[in-house]
């Protein structure tokens, strides 16, 4: 099947950091190569999202638009031997088929193991979905006034005393 240019991705990849690449090295590379084929799949369909790294339990990419963790839409998180897409409000989200597991009051997720794991449509469908409820939930914040300027680290430092 031929896809129209029209209808082609057209963003651009985002290399990942060295950090990143620094980071990912402590789990095995199959692990790595799921991990770093999910967060290609999360920026192709939401290309203006803050990518911001953290290590806790498991390393952890999270994704938001305005650089808060708090306004984050998914998350790739790593452990030893899978990754799992998380959606910070998945339980929000239309899931019909269940495919997301978890039953806490918020976040759902769906297991990546196998390189055959990245061909489930679901993926796609409901990082598609995280990110529209993410900017509904944005565009309300801003009717209702609560939204604050998103702070950014300044080129100056103060001198430490």
């Amino acid at each position: 099947m031929i896809i129209p240019p029209a209808m082609k991705k057209t963003t651009e990849s985002r290399p990942p950091s060295e950090e990143l690449i620094r980071m990912l090295s402590q789990f095995d590379l199959s692990v790595g190569e799921l991990a770093l084929a999910l967060r290609e799949m999360v920026l192709e369909e939401a290309p203006a999202a803050v990518e911001r790294l953290v290590r806790v339990y498991a390393l952890v990419f999270w994704y938001s638009l305005t650089g808060r963790m708090t306004d984050a839409f998914c998350q790739v998180v790593v452990y030893t031997k899978g990754v799992n897409l998380m959606f910070n409000r998945g339980a929000e989200l239309d899931d019909r088929d269940g495919v997301l597991v978890g039953e806490g009051k918020i976040i759902r997720h769906i297991k990546v193991r196998r390189p055959e794991d990245l061909k489930n449509p679901y993926l796609r469908k409901f990082i598609r979905a995280a990110l529209k409820h993410a900017k509904v939930i944005a565009r309300e914040k801003e009717l209702a006034g609560r939204t604050k300027p998103v702070a950014r680290p300044s080129a100056r430092r103060r001198p430490l005393k």
